[in-house]
């Protein structure tokens, strides 16, 4: 009783101090150094148009991306039980192999974007135990295909497991991710496995209990279905560090942004809404003010959110402006100033 007592308290004091710290100051140490990085998702790409391969070059190739988040989903990879195709991730792997791009891999059932959890319809009609089974045999074909590759340094296992969002069952089935957790650590015991959460409604505790580092998402502006309005968050940067210091000093494991906005969240989905509602909670300005929030927070990796987007307004509305943008936080860019 007195240990649990202990623990709610250091719980309401970290509370106490996160919100008083923000509200006072809202300001963070700066971060020495950081590394930028982006998601990419075959799945967005084509839902937006785009041929998927020459989005995923052109973020390695011509924004000289080094960092990336690749998210994998089990409804492309194995559409028919026991039948699994590899081709496309195979191709994704190698190429950033051949670049010596850092990848880490998100796998599972729930991986990002809508519907957040992507099984193949053949695992739907299984019970919850052989949905498990089959659940694990994948994830054991896959992590030992590419453990070995020289890219991959990480493995996320699910997405937001904690965060009730998307078309996925709810409660989450804990006991599963634990052993999804475990099977991985026992394919590949030299791999972190990363558990990520939400930036504003979670403190990250639960993730880093079971994760051996935490990925946060940071968005400032969305659009709150339950109120059909946009909210913009009111958290410093300070929030978001005081925060990550909690996890690394209780519980020492790192804390890096695996999802910074900067892509539109409206009230329909981004393949369904008109530019003029895209732009109401991102642009040009407001990508520009996303980069200087994160900057300001003390954390020092960040992978932007919405690079496949840059790209469609790029090559689908010829808007590179953003695209522009996003190049300068990327190596070519950097040689070249130091160049000149």
């Amino acid at each position: 009783m007195k240990k649990n007592l202990k623990k709610l308290l250091l719980v309401l004091i970290t509370v106490s101090i996160i919100f008083a710290g923000d509200f006072l100051f809202g300001l963070a140490p700066k971060a020495k150094e950081i590394t930028w990085g982006v998601n990419f998702s075959q799945k967005h790409a084509e839902s937006l148009g785009l041929d998927w391969q020459n989005t995923y070059s052109a973020l390695l190739d011509d924004l000289s991306v080094r960092n990336l988040k690749l998210i994998t989903y089990w409804d492309l990879i194995e559409p028919k039980e026991g039948k699994l195709d590899f081709e496309d991730l195979d191709w994704q792997i190698k190429k950033a192999e051949e670049k010596g791009v850092k990848v880490f891999l998100v796998i599972g059932i729930k991986t990002p974007r809508w519907p957040e959890c992507h099984e193949p319809e053949w695992v739907k009609a299984q019970s919850a135990e052989l949905k498990s089974q089959s659940l694990l045999k994948y994830i054991e074909t896959l992590v030992n295909r590419y453990k070995d590759s020289p890219a991959i340094w990480a493995w996320q296992v699910e997405n937001e497991p904690f965060l009730k969002f998307g078309e996925c069952p709810w409660p989450p089935d804990e006991e599963l991710l634990g052993k999804e957790i475990a099977l991985v650590k026992k394919l590949d015991p030299e791999k972190p496995v990363v558990i990520s959460g939400s930036g504003e409604w979670s403190f990250w505790i639960r993730e880093a209990k079971i994760g051996d580092m935490v990925g946060i998402t940071m968005y400032k502006i969305v659009w709150i279905s339950q109120f059909e309005r946009y909210l913009k968050y009111p958290f410093s940067p300070l929030f978001y560090w005081l925060k990550a210091k909690t996890v690394e000093k209780m519980l020492e494991k790192k804390v890096m942004v695996v999802e910074l906005q900067t892509e539109p969240w409206g009230p329909t989905l981004l393949y369904d809404s008109p530019l003029n509602e895209q732009q109401k909670t991102m642009n040009l300005d407001q990508f520009k003010r996303n980069i200087d929030f994160a900057k300001k927070t003390g954390l020092d990796e960040f992978y932007l959110w919405g690079a496949e987007w840059w790209f469609w307004m790029k090559e689908k509305q010829d808007q590179p402006e953003i695209w522009n943008e996003a190049r300068k936080l990327f190596p070519s860019f950097k040689n070249e100033i130091l160049i000149k």
